[in-house]
């Protein structure tokens, strides 16, 4: 078999791991399409608040009443099964009844956060993903552009004009469990963004299991603090309407609506910003998106269940997760979620031997449809599975890890974050991590300038560039001590909550040249 073809340089022992460490538990999921997990509960709680945003709500009940009228809108205005539709709007009750009309036509939806969009932005995704109608609210209408006769339609305007007495909407033909739930584009930071297509397979699997489902249940309160365009807000919404619990859509300050709800879902960034102490209330917590600190897992880790989660979109929000206790050995990344496996191949894409650093590749139900419209990154980043077989694909995720002793992840950072410094090799992650065992430091991260230069960023302010140096040096050898330590009141943020490395490095070069036109 091929399968054991690839695994003949493991020992026996090893070959025995690679099957119980790397292959989530078998589970059979409630629901096929997410929607349809939201419209029990609006049979078994309609009278409960479905979300809440800055004084106003929406029950269960109405909430389906108001995404049944919008879908016969979709419908009449030409939205059929595979098709994508923009939602180009802020955080907001019409954004989640768009979300799920789009979901009942059996159509995808395209998010994104219009203020922070640019304009050249939208027109690519628009025209990337073929997206003839865009959702929004009419206060919106000047900033969205028409692209090859692309139509909007305004939430509220409906809202108030559309008369329907009957709350049912059935769609043309059965939605699938393969059929595309939504499309996100990622940040671009490097270049035009590419959209990933994710099923309702995909998310039902992460969404309705444990631990992915994070506890969510009717009475319960789940923030939504993130950006709409990235894919852990999914997880907030979809995840809380989808177990009967309560959106509460953030206004203007994350803390305040930090101090109201039960479940919190962040990156460490965002989570770093609020104040612990006034958060005793919150029972569950969930960071994923980058590596999470471990005194921050530890702070909150004393009095909630807290989860060290780890994928990128292409995973269907995360496929690894672990729930971390402060008196824990190591923080990890966990292990598989269910119906998923994670593999620790080497270069050769052959397994790595239990306990040596590899590259994770993902494989089962968490791996997405690909990328809309870009077969040629498609063939390099989704290959077929020799470990399953039967035409399923993984994932390279290109994160470095390898399996603790009892069968957990350790992240190793990205594999663009090994790097070569003066001829030596730098994990920067651990560079970071050693800044973050500082006791006042809040967050660190470590970048490299050029061939022969470290630079690092810690917060707050208050810490000194040669406190940071020495405790560098005394943990790490002499070439990983970053060149420039830069102090700031607190790290700069992506619109997604993730630290800003683009801008960071912007700061180094300034501050690098001033350095080297004061030697001269």
């Amino acid at each position: 078999m091929y399968l054991d073809n690839r695994l003949q340089n493991l020992t026996p022992r090893e070959q025995i791991f690679f099957k119980r460490f790397g292959f989530g538990a078998k589970v059979e999921l409630r629901f096929n399409c997410i929607h349809h997990a939201f419209e029990s509960y609006a049979k078994a709680i309609p009278e409960s608040i479905a979300v809440s945003h800055q004084g106003e709500t929406i029950t269960y009940k109405q909430l389906n009443y108001e995404a049944n009228k919008l879908a016969k809108v979709l419908t009449r205005n030409g939205v059929r099964n595979g098709d994508n539709v923009g939602l180009f709007i802020k955080r907001s009750i019409p954004m989640v009844i768009g979300i799920l009309a789009i979901l009942k036509v059996g159509a995808a939806y395209v998010p994104k956060h219009i203020s922070v969009v640019p304009e050249e932005q939208l027109k690519h995704i628009i025209r990337t993903a073929s997206i003839k109608i865009v959702l929004t609210v009419s206060d919106y209408k000047k900033q969205i552009p028409i692209v090859n006769s692309s139509k909007n339609i305004f939430i509220d305007q409906i809202k108030e004009q559309f008369y329907d007495t009957g709350t049912l909407f059935i769609p043309e033909r059965p939605i699938k469990p393969e059929d595309k739930a939504f499309i996100i584009f990622t940040s671009g930071t490097t270049g035009l963004a590419n959209g990933v297509q994710v099923s309702h397979r995909n998310i039902c699997n992460i969404l309705l299991t444990s631990p992915g489902n994070l506890g969510m249940r009717p009475g319960l309160k789940v923030a939504q603090i993130l950006n709409i365009a990235f894919d852990m807000a999914v997880w907030e919404v979809l995840g809380c309407l989808a177990n009967g619990a309560s959106l509460v859509i953030r206004g203007k300050n994350i803390q305040e609506t930090a101090e109201q709800v039960d479940v919190i879902i962040s990156t460490p960034t965002i989570l770093s910003t609020l104040d612990v102490n006034k958060c005793k209330n919150v029972k569950v917590v969930a960071v994923a998106g980058e590596p999470c600190p471990e005194y921050l897992a530890n702070k909150w880790g004393k009095f909630c269940a807290f989860y060290n989660s780890c994928g990128p979109t292409e995973t269907t929000i995360v496929n690894t997760a672990q729930r971390y206790y402060p008196s824990d050995e190591f923080l990890t990344i966990g292990r598989p979620t269910p119906n998923n496996t994670v593999y620790i191949l080497d270069k050769n894409r052959e397994p790595s031997a239990i306990g040596e650093i590899g590259e994770m590749w993902a494989g089962g139900d968490c791996v997405s449809l690909g990328y809309v419209n870009n077969e040629k990154l498609n063939r390099e980043r989704y290959v077929p599975d020799p470990f399953l077989g039967k035409g399923r694909k993984m994932f390279r995720t290109r994160d470095l890890g390898r399996w603790t002793v009892n069968g957990e992840l350790e992240h190793f950072g990205r594999v663009d974050d090994q790097v070569k410094i003066k001829g030596f090799r730098v994990e920067l992650d651990s560079v970071s991590n050693v800044l973050e065992s500082i006791p006042v430091c809040k967050r660190a991260v470590t970048l490299k300038y050029d061939s022969k230069t470290l630079v690092a960023f810690v917060s707050p302010e208050i810490i000194t560039e040669d406190q940071a140096k020495e405790t560098v040096s005394k943990a790490l050898p002499y070439y990983c001590i970053p060149e420039r330590i830069i102090a700031l009141k607190e790290l700069p943020k992506t619109n997604r909550g993730k630290i800003n490395k683009r801008l960071l490095m912007e700061i180094a070069k300034n501050q690098l040249e001033k350095k080297y036109d004061g030697n001269n």
